[in-house]
């Protein structure tokens, strides 16, 4: 099991990993499109406050939502609050923000009326946003490490994520890793642009293939 832990961990997890070059070569994307981002307050839907203790940016505030525990100390700039992205509850003390960031969770909040509801919630929340997901297209599930997993038969996928090796965190059982797949749905552009309308569409490139797409709104 080492073996595979590095192998793992050389494409996603370590400090030096293929993933951490992807999400450093994105960091610099957004820099280009927030140039202001340390004038900016940000709210984070899905997102973790080590995520941005390890970005190389630090905006204004950043106010983070998940349905994770959060930890118990926290920098001055950054404040936290258990809750469902689709409906954030944000506690008038802070305010109003510029900026709504999410980062691989679109694909997480369950079907078409949830992602609405998620895109309702980012446009009443600030006036720009970035919003990045996994492209279904791509030929390696981003979840499992899996190439071509997002297209087997539902049945194939539960029983494949038992036994693959890639797999983060490995299902128990059968019922574990039917709520694993099924919580989650890669999106395509064109649902991208259906949700977001008024929105740019990045395409985030490996070997000429698109890997994920970001939906960008810089103005107001």
């Amino acid at each position: 099991m080492s073996g595979i832990r590095a192998l793992r961990n050389r494409f996603v997890d370590a400090p030096d990993s293929l993933g951490e070059r992807f999400r450093a070569a994105r960091w610099e994307r957004f820099r280009s499109c927030f140039p202001g981002i340390a004038e900016l307050r940000v709210v984070d839907l899905g997102g973790t406050a080590d995520n941005w203790l390890r970005s190389p940016l630090r905006p204004k505030h950043v106010h983070l939502v998940n349905l994770e525990v959060h930890p118990a100390e926290l920098p001055d700039w950054i404040s936290a609050e258990i809750a469902d992205v689709t409906e954030p509850e944000i506690p008038d003390r802070l305010g109003t923000f510029d900026l709504v960031v999410s980062n691989s969770t679109i694909e997480h909040v369950g079907g078409p009326s949830q992602r609405r509801r998620f895109v309702t919630a980012i446009e009443k929340l600030a006036p720009l946003h970035w919003v990045q997901t996994p492209y279904r297209y791509f030929p390696v599930e981003p979840h499992f490490l899996a190439p071509g997993f997002q297209f087997l038969p539902l049945a194939a996928q539960t029983r494949l994520i038992r036994h693959w090796p890639l797999t983060h965190s490995r299902p128990g059982n059968a019922e574990e890793a039917m709520d694993a797949v099924v919580n989650i749905e890669l999106l395509t552009r064109t649902e991208m642009r259906h949700l977001f309308p008024r929105s740019v569409i990045l395409s985030e490139r490996v070997a000429g293939l698109t890997k994920s797409l970001t939906a960008v709104r810089v103005r107001a």
